[in-house]
């Protein structure tokens, strides 16, 4: 599983479940912006 992550800057992060909500909120907020994938670290089974 991944997510998708926007740094903000000074430790303000906004994270994403799927990449259509990342870019559905980059392109009413930042349009210049860039989210990032990143796997999710799941505990050991």
């Amino acid at each position: 599983m991944t997510v998708w992550i926007y740094d903000q800057g000074e430790d303000d992060l906004k994270v994403f479940a799927t990449e259509q909500a990342a870019q559905a909120w980059l392109d009413e907020n930042d349009r210049e912006g860039v989210a990032f994938e990143y796997e999710v670290i799941a505990p050991p089974a």
